[in-house]
């Protein structure tokens, strides 16, 4: 009896192992999504609280030492304490910059970055501003008590949007915070945001917080997290600390 040598072939196809790859591409990839959003969720309530510590961390100070405390700054003036995270300057009397960064050093606040200048979640520096009104009375020694509550007014703005309609004499937050702290998001400022992003890095005393928005938004994408200080929380911190009366 003579036998044949099969040739039949056992194994897959290209096509086959093509098919395989896409099946477990689709599968990998619905894995990833949730995980992904997960981590976001996670980083975003993380930065929430961070920014709440540090709303609690400036109130401490203002209840310590009679006043706010400067933003500290990454510009080298050469006369202040500059990359260091520190108040700038830290002392009583008018700021280098009513808007800088958190100055985690002088506040005592964790995390931060090398430098020691706090950061959010998404490690991207957190961002303060202070009132300068009343002739810089918020960050100097007493001189919120000598001026007396019913003279002082502060005024930085809260909006909820940078159109210029609804972010000048019609303001829908807020017209009298004594300080606002915020993160940049998950995108930073690396990434350019939105028309609303852009009024809250320009240095001036009007800033914008609403929910996160993308990029087809009217005013673009936006994902800062921002809370911030009114006067009376304020005024009522120092009340109890006995530096206001």
């Amino acid at each position: 009896m003579i036998f044949k040598k099969s040739t039949s072939q056992f194994g897959f196809t290209l096509v086959e192992i093509a098919i395989v790859l896409v099946i477990f591409g689709l599968l990998l990839a619905a894995l990833i999504t949730p995980l992904q959003a997960q981590r976001s969720i996670a980083a975003q309530h993380e930065t929430e609280v961070a920014l709440y510590d540090a709303k609690q961390a400036i109130l401490g100070f203002a209840q310590a030492n009679g006043r706010l405390p400067c933003p500290a700054t990454n510009n080298a003036t050469g006369v202040f304490p500059d990359d260091t995270g520190t108040a700038n300057p830290n002392a009583s009397g008018a700021c280098v910059q009513s808007v800088g960064f958190l100055p985690a050093t002088t506040l005592g606040l964790q995390p931060a970055d090398a430098q020691g200048f706090a950061i959010d979640a998404w490690n991207n520096r957190i961002r303060y501003a202070v009132t300068t009104a009343d002739t810089n009375a918020f960050t100097s020694n007493n001189a919120m008590n000598n001026l007396g509550i019913s003279a002082l007014a502060p005024d930085l703005r809260v909006c909820a949007t940078s159109t210029a309609a609804n972010c000048t004499a019609t303001i829908n937050l807020l017209n009298n915070a004594v300080a606002v702290i915020f993160s940049t998001g998950e995108t930073g400022t690396v990434v350019a945001g939105g028309n609303d992003e852009t009024a809250n890095l320009n240095l001036d005393n009007i800033f914008v917080s609403h929910d996160a928005a993308a990029t087809s938004a009217p005013n673009g994408e936006f994902d800062h997290i921002m809370v911030w200080i009114s006067p009376f929380i304020l005024y009522n911190a120092m009340i109890q600390a006995g530096q206001l009366h």
